[in-house]
């Protein structure tokens, strides 16, 4: 079981991206973090879903602004089960997002 870094991702402006997704068996104590690399605001979409696109009851944080130069969101403590994922997406292509934590048996 991991443990620490599950997964990173600078992805493209308004792409969905799947950044982990809970192996199967297991469970997931996940904590999420967005630092804005960028000089404008971004504004940030972060799901936890078991499907390959988030439904409207996903989204855990929607259309938040983070602010340029830096600006970071965190949100910590979110217990995803087996297939599980964490998709993210934000405006300006100038996010980065890193979800750490630990894994278990489920």
């Amino acid at each position: 079981m991991a443990s620490g870094r599950l997964g990173t991702a600078a992805p493209p402006a308004d792409t969905d991206t799947t950044v982990y997704t809970v192996p199967a068996d297991t469970v997931a104590t996940l904590n999420v973090a967005v630092v804005n690399r960028g000089d404008d605001a971004a504004t940030v979409r972060v799901a936890v879903t078991p499907d390959a696109a988030p439904a409207d009851a996903d989204w855990i944080e929607y259309d938040v602004v983070i602010p340029a130069g830096g600006g970071v969101l965190e949100r910590s403590g979110i217990v995803a089960g087996p297939g599980e994922r964490v998709i993210v997406r934000d405006d300006a292509g100038t996010c980065t997002y890193r979800i750490h934590g630990f894994e278990g048996s489920a």
